[in-house]
């Protein structure tokens, strides 16, 4: 099947325990599609279990951005983008449909809103100069370098302030240097769950990924492929919670009660940040959770198509 000329993106997005990569395999099966993860966990080989690849869902459907790093390293947002604008490229070329998927806001808007990051390398003469200024110098600075701050977090760690001071010089200083973004025209489809029963699901799915050995796979990582305790919880809430319980600082009872409790705010932050990207212009079209997603979803590829 060729690609629609209406949008040659189509992205899948949602809560965690949503049921994204079931229907993007659907969709990409039916429009001749690949699968992109948009993921900064699953890029990493034997990490398999804490970041939920699911990768039985897959089949013979090729998969672009999982497994392409040996654990205990890291992965940025930057070299997020470069990646998928490759495999978007790659994909395109062949005449197939490129089907994002996943539900990290930060990856998904460095892919859907347009705009090329720059890799910022460190300004040791600027952190130098910037070591000296109180919290406040550097708030008022970095607010007159960026205007339309929005990212609350960089004007309440000084890290952070430091960082995003330095990352805006860079990026005003080499502006005209900046590689052009693809044309990319997306269909965004998202999946929405009443709230108690996506806590159900997050509840149940983490049950099922304690007894295939979620635990057991923190413990390989660190034992067998030496990732220092601080690296696994530099890797997100899984493998921090386990950690934790390997360390002797949690109990089996208060490992699940804790860690569900964590995704289940997690949760919540994804789908303030999906409304976030909606209010930024990018259109998701929601499908209900507990209905017949594929149909739905079927459907709005079709008045996109038509339309």
């Amino acid at each position: 099947m060729t690609t629609p000329a209406a949008f040659n993106l189509l992205t899948i997005l949602g809560p965690t325990a949503s049921g994204k990569t079931r229907l993007a395999v659907a969709l990409a099966r039916e429009w001749a599609g690949e699968i992109i993860s948009a993921d900064s966990r699953q890029v990493f080989r034997g990490m398999d279990i804490g970041s939920g690849k699911d990768l039985n869902e897959y089949g013979d459907m090729p998969y672009h951005l999982i497994d392409i790093r040996e654990p205990g390293g890291e992965f940025s947002v930057f070299a997020f983008q470069r990646l998928f604008i490759r495999a978007f490229e790659e994909i395109a070329a062949r005449g197939r449909l490129p089907v994002l998927c996943g539900g990290s806001g930060l990856y998904l808007d460095a892919a859907l809103r347009g705009y090329r990051l720059v890799e910022v390398p460190e300004n040791a003469g600027l952190r130098a100069e910037l070591a000296v200024r109180d919290d406040a110098e550097l708030a008022a600075m970095l607010r007159e370098l960026r205007p339309g701050q929005h990212n609350s977090t960089d004007l309440t760690d000084r890290t952070r302030t430091i960082r995003a001071i330095e990352i805006a010089r860079h990026e005003m200083l080499h502006r005209e240097k900046s590689e052009p973004f693809p044309a990319i025209r997306p269909l965004v489809i998202g999946i929405r769950w009443e709230r108690a029963e996506l806590r159900r699901r997050i509840t149940e799915r983490l049950r099922q990924r304690l007894e295939a050995g979620m635990i057991e796979e923190v413990r390989r990582l660190h034992d067998e492929d030496g990732v220092a305790w601080e690296r696994l919880d530099y890797y997100g809430l899984e493998y921090r919670f386990a950690g934790a319980f390997l360390r002797g600082e949690l109990t089996r009872n208060d490992l699940f009660q804790k860690l569900n409790s964590a995704i289940h705010a997690f949760a919540k932050r994804q789908e303030t940040w999906f409304r976030r990207m909606e209010k930024h212009g990018v259109a998701i079209h929601w499908v209900d959770g507990a209905g017949d997603t594929l149909a739905e979803a079927r459907e709005t590829i079709r008045q996109a198509v038509e339309g």
